[in-house]
């Protein structure tokens, strides 16, 4: 959640067009609230965060619940029940659970929750306790989403990561102790200074911790960071491809040997249940409303994206009017793009059919390349595919 596209001006009534509105929630539908807060930013971070002394954390809940009306106005009763919530950050988990539960019952209110939704809170390991994660289940939170990054010391210190080496594992285990069956440990690699042997201890100890759920993600260098900066004065390597290679394949063997299949190149999860259902929806063209500063929205094409600062985003909410800067509306062109660039990421794969002539050549020499792999008239990736995913998505597009 960097910087954000130009797109066009954006009504201040947030009105969508008829034919958006008649479709919304027919791929699903969900829900994201960002709570851009966090304790300090961590030197790796470009997502729309503040602390303390940038911006205050009073009354915002209020100002997310005034969207949601304005939102229940836009959609005029048109909104199916939610599918999934997911609150994202920052740290959603500064906020004390009992705000957390009145945004997630502002939801149900405004929208409705299907019997069944996934509802997900981001977390550092440090800003949860068994009582606060007993009051989020209580809540209705059913699944959570740890952000362990590594167990080793000297790489939580250079991604200014607050927690100790220990300290996800064990909340991991008290959200599983709390009710949670669902519980995600994000982890990072490449590092800078991080050697295998570090990594190799990161996966295990993820293992260990009994989670269901585990997200790897190769380190990337974002303009503006203080590890950008670091880098730029010669003080850190940046991170190397190869090194980022032979990560993935290490996640994925140490993964797969415990029973953690890839559903998504950066997600692992233990069966169909255990996979994020709200990532799915994004991953698959689904609709939702993103509530928050800085927060996206998508429904049937139409995108807009709201101002960034939480003070900005709270005066125009107590104008009345929506706090979204700018939207486009995506052409037939910019669909299929995005269409097959996160489908292909999926181990469902992409269909064929969904390609045009060019993409179906493309796909077939990447299959003689050991890129791809036909199945049940779906182009999927192979290991190797998925090394090299930007490439092969590349090579498919016109």
């Amino acid at each position: 959640m960097g910087a954000l596209p130009e797109g066009g001006p954006a009504p201040a009534d947030g009105v969508l067009p008829a034919g958006a509105l008649a479709a919304v929630g027919a791929r699903g539908f969900g829900v994201y609230v960002h709570v851009p807060f966090c304790v300090s930013r961590c030197g790796y971070c470009d997502f729309n965060t503040y602390t303390a002394q940038e911006a205050s954390r009073e009354g915002y809940t209020d100002t997310v619940l005034a969207e949601l009306a304005l939102a229940e106005r836009v959609l005029e009763g048109a909104a199916p029940r939610v599918d999934t919530v997911f609150f994202g950050g920052g740290t959603p988990t500064l906020l004390a659970p009992g705000e957390l539960a009145r945004v997630l019952d502002g939801i149900d209110k405004t929208f409705g929750l299907a019997a069944d939704a996934e509802v997900t809170t981001e977390a550092n390991p440090e800003s949860v306790s068994p009582s606060s994660l007993g009051a989020l289940r209580k809540a209705g939170f059913t699944r959570i989403s740890l952000g362990m990054q590594s167990a080793a010391p000297h790489v939580l210190a250079l991604l200014d990561r607050q927690h100790t080496p220990g300290r996800a594992a064990a909340a991991a285990a008290e959200a599983r102790e709390a009710g949670f069956d669902h519980v995600n440990l994000d982890l990072i690699y490449g590092t800078p200074g991080e050697t295998a042997e570090d990594f190799a201890a990161s996966l295990a100890a993820a293992v260990a911790a009994g989670v269901d759920h585990v997200s790897a993600y190769a380190l990337i260098v974002e303009d503006g960071t203080r590890l950008a900066a670091r880098i730029r004065r010669g003080e850190l390597p940046y991170p190397d491809d190869d090194t980022a290679a032979d990560r993935y394949l290490a996640a994925e063997a140490e993964l797969s040997e415990a029973g953690l299949d890839w559903y998504e190149v950066s997600n692992w999860a233990r069966g169909e249940p255990s996979r994020c259902r709200h990532n799915l929806l994004y991953w698959t063209g689904g609709d939702w409303w993103g509530f928050g500063p800085g927060a996206h929205s998508h429904v049937d094409g139409v995108r807009w994206w709201n101002v960034k600062h939480p003070a900005a985003y709270g005066a125009r909410l107590a104008e009345g009017v929506s706090p979204a800067l700018a939207r486009e509306v995506l052409t037939d062109a910019e669909r299929y793009t995005e269409d097959v660039m996160l489908r292909l990421r999926l181990a469902e794969g992409l269909p064929l059919s969904t390609l045009d002539d060019y993409g179906r050549r493309a796909a077939a020499q990447a299959r003689a390349d050991g890129l791809l792999e036909f199945a049940a008239g779906r182009a999927v990736l192979t290991l190797r595919g998925r090394l090299l995913a930007d490439a092969v998505i590349r090579d498919l597009l016109p």
